[in-house]
């Protein structure tokens, strides 16, 4: 079976970036396929028997089709639920550090998804954001959109941003993480004009997420 890796990236924090790399693991799963989630940089981590742990990222491990160290899936994790470069407090983060750990991911699996923290032009250190690690680990990307209310205006813009780096990407989910939402298949359909990627799913509003039943969500299979 042929190997496969994305990046999953949000519009924004909160936009269902966990929940719809939890969801994607479940499709790949459904479709024969071993995966590994990884998110290469965490912040907002408890101390659990002596290290920083995350909760996105413990979540990641559970759901992985092999056993793999917690180390592998989240190499960096800082406890402040801040902006990476700030949870940082001056500790570098090696971009090629994640490429190692994802390499050896890749080994282990079919399938790895890598998850960002926020959205895709958070700073990961003064020169640093997620577009290069992307580069650097040479996948496409998968976004989340946050269905809600600015959604089309933080959607094309993260697009174009991927776009005009040259990053491939290979579609995007709509999650839709507002309940009360006013006009919200309006919405879906406006953003299904502007955003030129396809679109792969859309994820209904769930209060306690099931995985499984996301992942029947997706429209096209990857």
């Amino acid at each position: 079976m042929s190997k496969q890796s994305y990046f999953i990236t949000g519009t924004d924090t909160g936009a269902g970036k966990t929940w719809s790399t939890a969801a994607l693991m479940h499709h790949f799963k459904m479709k024969g396929s071993t995966v590994i989630g990884m998110k290469p940089v965490a912040s907002g981590c408890e101390e659990i028997s002596g290290q920083l742990r995350n909760e996105d990222a413990l979540l990641l491990q559970e759901l992985a089709s092999v056993p793999v160290s917690y180390e592998l899936i989240n190499p960096y994790a800082f406890k402040e639920p801040v902006a990476p470069h700030l949870a940082a407090n001056g500790q570098i983060i090696d971009i090629d550090l994640i490429h190692a750990a994802y390499k050896n991911l890749q080994t282990l699996v079919d399938v790895v998804l890598v998850e960002g923290a926020g959205g895709w032009l958070v700073p990961l250190g003064r020169d640093q954001d997620w577009s290069d690690v992307v580069m650097r680990l040479n996948i496409p990307v998968i976004t989340v959109v946050a269905v809600k209310l600015g959604c089309i205006n933080h959607a094309r813009l993260t697009h174009k941003v991927i776009a005009d780096a040259g990053i491939p990407c290979a579609g995007w989910i709509a999650a839709c993480v507002d309940e009360a939402m006013l006009r919200p298949e309006e919405t879906l359909q406006t953003l299904v004009s502007l955003i030129d990627a396809p679109l792969l799913g859309v994820f209904p509003f769930q209060k306690n997420p099931d995985f499984a039943q996301l992942a029947k969500a997706m429209i096209i299979s990857l």
